[in-house]
């Protein structure tokens, strides 16, 4: 099994989307990207964040998240987890 690696990035906006801006020569081990919202972009990996999701996560512009790739797959959730109710 695959341990799981992570980083935490800061959420930008660019275009009216927030997305996650992380260097290629960071990107965490061998991934599979989540539906289309994986994109190399220069030498960035870019990681669109749906404004649905923002609004799950309750994250904006400048909050951190947290990046995995357990199983390998790209996972993401805010640095900052939500309260349980």
């Amino acid at each position: 099994m695959e341990d799981t690696m992570y980083s935490e990035w800061p959420i930008v906006k660019a275009n009216g989307e927030l997305m996650l801006l992380i260097p290629l020569a960071e990107t965490i081990g061998s991934i599979k990207p989540p539906h289309g919202l994986l994109d190399a972009q220069g030498e960035f990996l870019k990681i669109v964040i749906p404004a649905w999701l923002a609004e799950i996560l309750e994250v904006k512009e400048g909050d951190f998240l947290r990046v995995t790739n357990a199983e390998g797959e790209i996972q993401i959730q805010p640095v900052q987890p939500l309260p349980m109710n």
